[in-house]
């Protein structure tokens, strides 16, 4: 979820009980240096990250496209 750029810390918070600054330490630790640092520049000051500057609009974690079903016939293999 800290990964993705749509999820708010706030979001992550509620669902795991972890702060932003939790959260950063997490990632500090679980991803490599060069990793953690190109994340971090991605999501200091975004909008999306941080629920006090995302538009009050936006009530969603997620792209409305990004977990789509799959219909029972796409997961049938094809003979």
């Amino acid at each position: 979820m800290a990964w993705e750029d749509r999820t708010p810390f706030e979001a992550i918070e509620l669902q795991f009980g972890l702060n932003e600054s939790a959260v950063i330490v997490l990632m500090r630790t679980q991803l490599q240096p060069r990793s953690f640092k190109r994340w971090r520049k991605r999501v200091t000051g975004r909008r999306t990250k941080h629920g006090a500057m995302r538009n009050p609009a936006v009530s969603r974690g997620h792209c409305p496209t990004q977990y789509k079903i799959k219909s029972a016939k796409n997961t049938k293999a094809r003979r």
